[in-house]
């Protein structure tokens, strides 16, 4: 059986391990304060973007709205243009029929170029054959003609960028 060691015999192993670790202690040390410091470097790098990050969501989002805002803005002005001639129409006195038809013909080409501007394309379907995504039938009338098959067309339809704003009333030959 081995007898318990004294406090006399553990201290010089004591005093050996604390001669030896002095420096290792300074290095651990100095390694922890290294370490601390690039931990709250990324802390301070993380907060900086995530606040980026929010910076950028909100300006998105206020982009979008302003986008949203003024989306019609430089269709407005063309419009605007359309307008100034309807009210020059209504503001003379002396014109006749003709000066009336020949300021709405000019007045209707004056729109019809802002139309073309902005992709707007007029949808009139006659003799086309019926489709349901671009024409609305009214009716249908026994006619001679192929079946399914545009007769007349009582409105213009009108697409955006080929989308359909609002299709064509049409009235279509009906099958005999």
């Amino acid at each position: 059986m081995q007898e318990p060691q004294t406090s006399v015999e553990s201290a010089p192993n004591e005093q050996a391990v604390n001669e030896v670790n002095p420096q290792q202690t300074d290095s651990h040390e100095a390694r922890i304060v290294e370490l601390e410091a690039a931990l709250e470097e990324a802390k301070a790098q993380v907060l900086y973007v995530k606040a980026e990050g929010e910076n950028v969501r909100r300006r998105a989002l206020d982009d979008i709205d302003k986008a949203r805002k003024f989306a019609l803005e430089k269709f407005s002005n063309e419009l605007l243009a359309v307008k100034d001639s309807l009210d020059a129409a209504l503001v003379v006195e002396n014109a006749d029929v003709s000066s009336y038809k020949n300021g709405v013909e000019l007045t209707a080409k004056q729109l019809l170029g802002v139309f073309e501007k902005f992709n707007i394309a007029e949808i009139n379907p006659l003799g086309e054959k019926f489709d349901p995504n671009k024409h609305q039938a009214i009716s249908m009338v026994p006619a001679e003609g192929e079946p399914n098959t545009v007769l007349s067309v009582l409105q213009k339809g009108y697409a955006l960028n080929e989308r359909v704003l609002r299709p064509a009333l049409v009235t279509v030959i009906q099958a005999k």
